[in-house]
């Protein structure tokens, strides 16, 4: 291998004992979940800060 692809090292290792297969199963379905997280939305801008005449600005206004 070369220096550009070194191998790294495993996320996750199993030190000592006697895990039966659902119990990695369990651990497995568990980090799978955690790390299946949507993205959250943008943010929808404020009222208060466009630049439309709306906002701050018409507050003060008389409304019609």
């Amino acid at each position: 291998m070369s220096s550009e692809q070194t191998p790294k090292a495993p996320a996750l290792q199993v030190i000592s004992g006697n895990a039966t297969a659902e119990e990695i199963a369990a651990v497995v379905a568990v980090l799978a979940a955690a790390g299946s997280a949507a993205p959250l939305p943008a943010p929808t801008p404020s009222r208060w800060t466009g630049r439309s005449g709306g906002g701050w600005k018409g507050s003060g206004l008389p409304r019609a």
